[in-house]
């Protein structure tokens, strides 16, 4: 599978292509990059949204691997803008579900950032839970990068 790290400021993120499109984004560094146009382009907004510069939303074509219901979760992320967020029990509710439902499908988001699981928090403001490297150390990163140095 064509894949690329990187280093970002929440530690080295390697990501996925597959058929096209983005399929994952996992932390770590792996050797012997397969560099493609759209993992190329996929780095790039990731280190413009780093920046700051990115504000609008990631323009990649994605194809995460989940249940129906997860998709459906993933496609509500994406629509919550940068940053702003969202409670499990919004985004529940939204969807005719429960946050508990929607904390598991947060949690086994395949694209994060891309996907923004980490715009999603517990309804009493906490953070949750956060798959990525340092869990809630790195979502509270993501948000005050998003927040301009605040949460």
């Amino acid at each position: 599978m064509a894949h690329l790290s990187f280093t970002s400021p929440v530690g080295p993120l390697a990501l996925f292509e597959q058929d096209g499109a983005i399929v994952a984004l996992d932390w770590g560094w792996l050797p012997e990059a397969e560099e493609t146009p759209l993992l190329l382009r996929a780095r790039d907004q990731l280190e413009a949204y780093f920046d700051g510069r990115l504000r609008t939303g990631f323009d990649l074509p994605l194809a995460a691997e989940g249940t129906a219901f997860q998709k459906r979760v993933w496609a509500a992320l994406t629509a919550i803008p940068f940053g702003e967020t969202r409670t499990y029990g919004e985004i529940a509710t939204a969807l005719g579900s429960s946050p508990r439902a929607v904390g598991g499908a947060c949690g086994r988001n395949p694209i994060p950032i891309i996907v923004p699981c980490h715009r999603v928090l517990g309804a009493n403001g906490s953070l949750g839970g956060y798959s990525g490297i340092d869990g809630t150390e790195t979502k509270a990163a993501l948000l005050r990068l998003e927040n301009g140095g605040q949460r």
